[in-house]
């Protein structure tokens, strides 16, 4: 896996965050965490697992596209031969095998720019709130115009349309 790099964006994510960074710390080249303003130590946290961290300035308004762009533009910085990037939400694991199958589909189809797996919720009985985002999250399977956050990408196609929209 050491095309592939891996963005995660997140505050106030405490133990997600552990378990985000866990589930792909050691099977991507380089991991970056862009940290928006927390104050319960995820900054702290995936600094002592070893990720290149990212502080937003907090006197510019926080969004996912400014923090996956700040932590895209750190990937590169420390690892310009990159090839893929996964982007994940703090809050969310990367399942086993998915990094492999992503980076399998890119490197097979040259015209593919993203591809992106079903997100699911961990405990979708212990809300409402929890089962009405897994049944959001049940989307059809195959080609599609967009896709959420948590994908992987090919960097040269991100490269040529300038990152996140802001």
């Amino acid at each position: 896996m050491k095309q592939v790099g891996l963005v995660a964006i997140g505050r106030n994510e405490g133990q997600r965050l552990g378990a985000c960074l866990g589930s792909a710390i050691e099977k991507v080249a380089v991991v970056v965490y862009v940290d928006s303003g927390s104050t319960d130590g995820s900054l702290e946290l995936a600094r002592s697992l070893g990720c290149n961290t990212v502080e937003l300035d907090l006197s510019t308004p926080f969004t996912a596209a400014r923090a996956r762009n700040a932590g895209f533009a750190r990937l590169q910085q420390a690892a310009p031969n990159i090839e893929f990037v996964q982007f994940v939400d703090g809050d969310c694991e990367v399942v086993d095998g998915w990094l492999e199958l992503a980076q399998q589909q890119l490197a097979a189809k040259p015209e593919l720019a993203v591809v992106c797996g079903r997100r699911r919720e961990k405990f979708p009985e212990a809300t409402a709130y929890n089962r009405l985002c897994d049944l959001e999250w049940d989307t059809p399977v195959g080609e599609a115009k967009a896709c959420g956050g948590d994908s992987m990408m090919r960097v040269k196609a991100l490269e040529q349309v300038g990152g996140f929209t802001p």
